[in-house]
């Protein structure tokens, strides 16, 4: 083995190693970006409700700012804090008519969450409209912003 190949085995593994942590969804060859996106916009839906902190963290930026349905607003670390603290019992989340539009290292992404579950001794399902806007940052996809905004329901029942 020259030391050329050598050299590139090598790489190979200190790259392998490296540490860097790609979420699942970002490591599929061949999907295309809106495919990318919606399977995270999916996988963070799950990690939510499984207060998984760690994927969550890796699929938001440094400067990360939501707007909730309430008017707040909140940085990275309230939202991993959100994720931490969630113990709501939720029988159905579902995620369903996508937009998304990717413009170079930009994405926005439209979609509505149906949620279902107990309140108050009985079933409550509420909806809400999200837009969630992604950059694209060494190859990963990381959510940059998000809005939330909870359907009335007129909206709700059109689903």
């Amino acid at each position: 083995m020259t030391w050329r190949h050598s050299f590139l085995a090598f790489l190979t593994v200190l790259i392998a190693v490296s540490g860097v942590a790609v979420p699942a969804a970002q490591d599929r060859r061949g999907w295309s970006d809106q495919k990318i996106l919606i399977q995270i916009e999916r996988d963070w839906d799950a990690a939510f409700l499984k207060n998984d902190v760690a994927f969550v963290e890796s699929v938001l930026a440094a400067e990360f700012i939501a707007t909730y349905d309430d008017g707040s607003r909140g940085d990275k670390a309230r939202e991993l804090k959100l994720v931490a603290e969630f113990n709501q019992r939720i029988d159905s989340s579902n995620l369903d008519e996508f937009t998304v539009k990717v413009y170079g290292d930009t994405a926005v992404v439209w979609f509505t969450r149906y949620l279902a579950g107990p309140s108050k001794g009985r079933r409550l399902e509420v909806s809400y409209r999200y837009i969630d806007v992604f950059v694209l940052k060494n190859g990963k996809w990381l959510c940059v912003a998000s809005q939330s905004t909870k359907l009335s329901e007129k909206y709700s029942e059109a689903k």
